[in-house]
């Protein structure tokens, strides 16, 4: 089974927590989904950002975060601002 550090934008202590969570190789994190990936990462790890869902993202994709299309980064910031309490329906 490959590990989830093989993935992009996926670190040692990325994979740490995702296996903490539940997601234990890059097929599971691609079945959970960056969204689902990511609330439990925050059940658990309440310090975890916006940063880690789009690396997330990006790690399902194949990407860097940082090159995710502008809509979908706006998709992954109102889910996050939705956790956070910040409003909007749930997207």
């Amino acid at each position: 089974m490959p590990d989830l550090s093989t993935m992009k934008n996926i670190g040692k202590e990325m994979s740490r927590k995702l296996t903490a969570v539940g997601i234990r190789s890059p097929e599971e994190l691609a079945a959970a989904g960056a969204k689902d990936a990511f609330f439990r990462l925050k059940t658990m790890y309440p310090n975890v950002c916006l940063v880690h869902l789009y690396a997330l993202e990006g790690a399902i994709r194949d990407v860097d975060y940082n090159r995710l299309p502008d809509e979908v980064r706006e998709d992954l910031k109102a889910f996050s601002d939705y956790l956070k309490g910040k409003g909007g329906p749930n997207p």
